[in-house]
């Protein structure tokens, strides 16, 4: 097989690069941005002639899409921004489910717990709950995984069948690793740094180690388990926690003792978007089916921080 991964210089695109290593599958790693020292080759999802050249030139029978447009505020309250998330989101996705219905291939798209959130959710979301976002990202997220489902659905350009022709979109939440920005590097930094820290309390999830994420990709394509299993599923570390509950922890483990870190209300922190305030995600249809074993969010925190202090 020859699997492409998109937006392979982000946070779950270099996790799969970690992964894969050793696949006796061929992986081509693509992206719009090149990062000094990773072999990348340059795809602009949103270019379905560039798409589907790609696929042919290279037999691709996969797609992993990693690529998103990710900056949940800054879309919220600019126009130019809520296009190009559009864009990214949700036409990007469907242009990879095209290429991939042509040929009988498969895609696994990344979503998001931001699908969730209008209502006042307080038992994990399963993937047939309907999607009721708060803000752009979340809807464009939705727009993508609607877009796909059409895709896959339609009677043309190409008949479904086959072997891998289909779609797995796995939403996730929370995503941290040691590649890139995120949640858990920021407050590494913080509670070093800062004597004092107030985090939210009142939204609740599950965080989410990319490269266990990555890992659980990895063994769905390598062990063809998506074979029959077209669908959404839900893939997040196992607990529950909030944001504050999960900085004391990166606090605890990082041995940031110093730092006084206090509760507090969201609404003390405005923001252009309403966050979910509960987005714990339903992971028991993704491990009936494909039989993997999801970590406990604290065990990977750990391993992360221990990678990231080497």
């Amino acid at each position: 097989m020859t699997i492409l991964v998109t937006g392979a210089n982000g946070q779950l695109g270099n996790e799969m690069r970690i992964v894969s290593k050793d696949s006796d599958n061929r992986y081509i790693f693509t992206d719009v941005n090149q990062v000094e020292g990773l072999e990348t080759t340059f795809l602009d999802i949103t270019d379905l002639e560039a798409i589907r050249k790609m696929v042919k030139d290279n037999d691709v029978t996969a797609i992993v899409n990693c690529a998103a447009w990710t900056n949940v505020d800054a879309c919220e309250n600019d126009e130019k921004l809520a296009v190009l998330a559009e864009k990214l989101n949700a036409d990007a996705p469907e242009n990879l489910a095209i290429a991939m219905k042509e040929v009988n291939g498969l895609l696994v798209q990344i979503s998001t717990d931001y699908v969730f959130g209008k209502e006042p959710y307080n038992t994990p979301c399963n993937p047939d709950q309907k999607g009721t976002p708060t803000g752009v990202y979340g809807t464009t997220k939705l727009h993508g995984e609607q877009k796909i489902q059409q895709v896959f659905s339609s009677s043309s350009p190409s008949t479904l069948g086959g072997a891998g022709g289909g779609y797995i979109i796995l939403r996730t939440a929370w995503l941290y690793s040691e590649f890139g920005k995120n949640f858990c590097k920021t407050m590494l930094n913080l509670t070093a740094t800062k004597p004092a820290l107030k985090v939210v309390f009142d939204q609740c999830g599950t965080p989410t180690y990319a490269y266990d994420l990555a890992a659980a990709i990895f063994d769905i394509i390598e062990n063809k388990k998506f074979e029959g299993n077209t669908g959404i599923y839900h893939y997040s570390n196992e607990g529950v926690t909030s944001w504050y509950d999960f900085t004391k922890m990166i606090a605890r483990i990082a041995g940031n003792n110093d730092c006084d870190i206090q509760p507090c209300y969201s609404s003390e922190y405005p923001s252009p978007v309403t966050r979910p305030s509960y987005s714990v995600l339903d992971k028991k249809s993704f491990k009936d089916t494909f039989g993997i074993a999801v970590p406990y969010w604290v065990d990977s925190l750990e391993k992360c921080i221990s990678n990231l202090k080497k």
